[in-house]
């Protein structure tokens, strides 16, 4: 199989081939860290996180780099009304956004912020201008000359002039009215930084050029973020940072989609914003992931009790078979010869990995992926559940632990069970309780039965009586 990405530059798919195999360069635009992330910002942080992991399984080596914006026009104007400073606001925002990231097991290689940066940018900035890409206004200002750069509009689409102009800086001290700034001379009350041209502080999007290649180089891999970066964040960094070296800069530009709230994009205009920590706190960071994860990255999603409902029902549903696989694998023998219908299932639960593996194949297509994913919950109820074949078990068992490299909900189940499953203590005592729950029943000591029913729910643990037999589960 070969692996194939929708670049945004040029809008066609491509062969995956990055610059310097097995290593993948990645850089995610992240936050600006005015106020709470957002459920939107989940929608695309995850995505790229399970673009990151499932390049990791199939054996590239990724470093990812995420940058936090802790200082922009937003940052100041929260600060002014709030009679704070504005670093207070960016760290108190920054904690939430890093915390969010942590609660959704979302695995990010460096987290660079503007402000320890600024020297950096003021050099950038000054070879920019050395090669005739930029120049300084008389109020101290820098802005990039759009004109000098004969390649801006590739990215976007969008070659009409008279749609460039993007309000930033003074007009009347700008060469044309779409120039933009790299840096921004202080205004009264504002911060700033010294520089060359007086004190200032950068603009928004030469921030994340000059992270970027300063971490991973002057040619990446994969540059990612939202659809509503493509213009014009990321068509000016791609103009600034191309005229600096002087070629190609990113290979494949990643772009997610909108997210949705009743059929409508979510924005501050609208009032449909959900905080990320409210949502986790509603559906548990695994039902998030898997939400975003069993979605396509280009396409809308939409935030409804509808489509994190049947996410919550996939995990709930993976996590009951692997821990039920973890304990059969833990328990039962080897048996080297396989019942015809034992084969025709493994041959079913193939067909499904290699399907699961073609989807993700062809950009990363994750909503078709997951019809395998469901496809292997159904298999695992209608025959394997039942079958004494352990190569069948631990067939599945493999399928679970690479889709689960992905999508990152069973990592607690796997972490008590490596690759050769061994019954931890804990599992071994949880099972002699339950033993011992059962003879109280049968002694119709209902009252002991019950306290170690209640015991062990206070620490996750749900137990499921069928008849006579119970089996146990560790909460999601």
């Amino acid at each position: 199989m070969t692996l194939t990405v929708t670049n945004t530059l040029g809008r066609r798919e491509e062969v995956f081939r990055p610059w310097s195999p097995p290593l993948v360069t990645m850089y995610v635009c992240g936050p600006t860290v005015y106020d709470y992330v957002h459920i939107g910002h989940a929608k695309t942080f995850v995505a790229f996180d399970g673009i990151k992991r499932y390049l990791s399984l199939i054996g590239y080596s990724v470093y990812h780099v995420q940058n936090i914006t802790d200082i922009d026009d937003k940052i100041i104007k929260r600060a002014s009304d709030r009679g704070v400073s504005w670093k207070e606001v960016a760290d108190s925002y920054a904690q939430d956004y890093l915390e969010s990231l942590s609660r959704l097991n979302i695995r990010v290689d460096l987290h660079p912020r503007v402000t320890s940066h600024i020297n950096e940018i003021i050099d950038f900035i000054g070879k920019l201008i050395e090669k005739g890409y930029a120049y300084v206004a008389p109020s101290g200002s820098v802005y990039f000359d759009v004109d000098a750069y004969p390649d801006y509009g590739r990215l976007s689409g969008n070659f009409n002039k008279a749609l460039w102009d993007q309000g930033e800086g003074v007009v009347s001290e700008k060469r044309h009215p779409y120039d933009f700034a790299l840096w921004k001379a202080a205004k009264p009350g504002e911060p700033w930084w010294e520089s060359p041209w007086g004190r200032g502080r950068p603009g928004w999007h030469i921030e994340c050029s000059v992270m970027s290649s300063r971490y991973l180089g002057s040619r990446i891999d994969i540059h990612g973020g939202g659809s509503d970066l493509i213009f014009p964040h990321h068509e000016n960094e791609r103009a600034q940072s191309e005229s600096l070296f002087g070629g190609p800069w990113v290979k494949y530009w990643l772009h997610t989609g909108m997210l949705t709230i009743r059929g409508e994009k979510m924005s501050k205009s609208l009032g449909n914003i959900v905080s990320l920590r409210d949502a986790i706190n509603e559906w548990g960071p695994n039902v998030i992931r898997m939400w975003v994860l069993t979605s396509h990255y280009r396409g809308s999603l939409e935030y409804s009790e509808q489509s994190l409902g049947q996410a919550k029902k996939l995990v709930e549903r993976l996590r009951d078979i692997a821990s039920d696989v973890v304990k059969r694998l833990s328990k039962e023998e080897y048996v080297n010869y396989m019942k015809a219908a034992d084969v025709d299932e493994l041959f079913k639960l193939r067909s499904l990995y290699l399907n699961w593996h073609a989807a993700m194949q062809r950009d990363f297509n994750m909503g078709e992926a997951a019809g395998s994913v469901w496809a292997l919950t159904s298999e695992y109820y209608k025959y394997i559940a039942s079958s004494e074949s352990r190569a069948l078990i631990a067939f599945t068992y493999k399928m679970l632990v690479d889709f689960n490299r992905v999508y990152a909900v069973l990592d607690d189940i796997f972490e008590r069970a490596p690759m050769a499953p061994v019954a931890s203590l804990e599992d071994q005592l949880i099972d002699l309780l339950v033993e011992v729950r059962s003879q109280l029943r049968k002694n119709k000591m209902y009252d002991l039965a019950d306290y170690i029913r209640s015991k062990l729910a206070s620490y996750g643990i749900t137990l499921v009586d069928k008849g006579e037999e119970t089996t146990w589960k560790r909460a999601g």
